[in-house]
């Protein structure tokens, strides 16, 4: 499985706007994609203008599937002025779970 980790620093005033558009992208992914496994959004503790990503995608392919989706072109065109400077991506793969594990975990949507 492809993982990536996001980091981006928004900007004062647009918290609240970023994370509501953040999850009907997240939800979006899990719900909508075969190949989106997860996407966590997660608010930084120790800067709450900080939100942190965690998605993980059967491959880069699907990752770059999900970037041509329109809840993904959505959030991009709504969000893209609130960054406070460039995102930080960290790239990766899972080592735990297995991509077999992953296969037999996808999520459901609860909130």
């Amino acid at each position: 499985m492809y993982s990536i980790y996001v980091t981006i620093q928004v900007k004062p005033g647009f918290k609240e706007g970023f994370i509501a558009a953040t999850l009907d992208d997240a939800r979006g992914s899990v719900a909508d994609e075969p190949g989106c496994f997860r996407f966590d959004v997660l608010q930084d503790g120790s800067d709450p203008n900080r939100v942190h990503l965690y998605e993980v995608y059967a491959s880069q392919a699907a990752l770059e599937a999900h970037r041509q989706t329109p809840h993904f072109l959505k959030w991009q065109s709504t969000v893209s002025d609130w960054f406070d400077g460039p995102a930080k991506l960290i790239e990766s793969t899972t080592v735990f779970p297995s991509d077999d594990g992953w296969q037999s975990q996808k999520p459901h949507l609860v909130g």
